[in-house]
């Protein structure tokens, strides 16, 4: 199994990049930060010095949208760095959650999301598309990679990761969740005439390890509010006994209002309704046999990536015991 790390680009960029620094030593090969560039600095430009401080680490967002950028843009911007760091990108995609509705827009289509998708992977890797009507070609781009990974909850979405995707991104490391999820990604790739195998399967979730659960409870609670704005959608369309698991729909009964000036944040204040239980199926928590445990039973399921988003306030110390841990999995 692989070992990715997701932060928020913060200020100070220097932390964020000495922090991915810190990973790449200790044996994570995947460095994926948030991309909502109101709520944040702007991603990109802080890659290229991860990118120049790091070895190994393949980084890129966890996610992005079609819609912050012109896809022109989001492809030369992945095949610049690649052309500077040797093919050490990867791009995951999503419809735009915060990056969108903070600046009131709505999250994009999926059919948006799949032809961006092929657009900014055939520019990034140097071939010609047809992009706003017109046929354009980075004629620069030699020997270009970039896989395309999406983030997906609900089943239309999950059948265009089978379809169209180099890599699917769960965020949530409930078990029952991620096995429902990769069987449908995996029947909707066979569907398709695809290789299973050949796509990716990543969990990213918030991993804490420690002995105070309480504590760390409270600390990781802001993942279930921000789950719960894409589950609330997928409940507005299919509704509370759609094919979407009760596993992941039924914590949001109690879901009110949500700011996203704390989206991502430890003590999130929209959160008070997410549940110790959802914590507890959501996240990784509890000493590090806990962690083991929970990462050797998402390996069995068929998880090839656990990425641990560190927000939290024991980043380092979760960081350091994750290099132990990355050993024994």
């Amino acid at each position: 199994m692989d070992f990715g790390v997701v932060l928020q680009t913060d200020p100070p960029a220097s932390e964020v990049v000495r922090l991915m620094k810190a990973a790449d030593e200790r044996g994570f090969t995947y460095g994926w930060t948030f991309d909502s560039v109101v709520l944040w600095q702007e991603p990109f430009v802080i890659y290229s010095q991860i990118l120049a401080a790091t070895k190994n680490l393949i980084v890129g967002p966890m996610v992005t949208n079609p819609s912050t950028r012109d896809w022109s843009v989001t492809a030369s911007l992945f095949a610049t760095l690649n052309d500077m760091f040797g093919n050490r990108t990867v791009c995951g995609m999503g419809r735009g959650d915060s990056a969108r509705r903070v600046i009131g827009q709505k999250p994009a289509s999926l059919a948006t999301v799949r032809e961006s998708m092929h657009v900014i992977k055939e520019l990034a890797e140097g071939r010609e598309v047809v992009h706003h009507g017109t046929p354009v070609r980075i004629p620069w781009v030699r020997d270009g990679k970039l896989e395309m990974w999406m983030a997906a909850y609900g089943p239309k979405a999950l059948q265009m990761v089978g379809e169209h995707a180099d890599g699917f991104i769960l965020q949530t490391a409930d078990p029952a969740i991620t096995r429902w999820t990769i069987g449908s990604v995996r029947a909707a790739a066979e569907a398709a005439g695809r290789d299973p195998a050949s796509i990716t399967m990543c969990v990213a979730a918030p991993a804490y390890v420690g002995d105070d659960i309480p504590h760390q409870r409270d600390q990781l609670r802001w993942f279930g509010g921000m789950v719960g704005n894409h589950v609330a959608d997928l409940v507005a369309r299919y509704g509370d006994s759609g094919p979407v698991p009760h596993e992941l729909t039924d914590y949001i009964k109690g879901r009110q209002e949500y700011d996203y000036a704390h989206h991502g944040k430890a003590g999130n204040p929209s959160t008070d309704f997410v549940p110790d239980q959802i914590v507890d199926r959501f996240c990784l928590v509890g000493p590090e046999s806990a962690h083991i445990e929970r990462l050797q039973e998402l390996k069995e399921l068929g998880v090839d990536q656990f990425s641990l988003y560190l927000m939290h306030d024991q980043r380092e110390e979760t960081l350091n015991a994750y290099g132990k841990i990355i050993e024994k999995v």
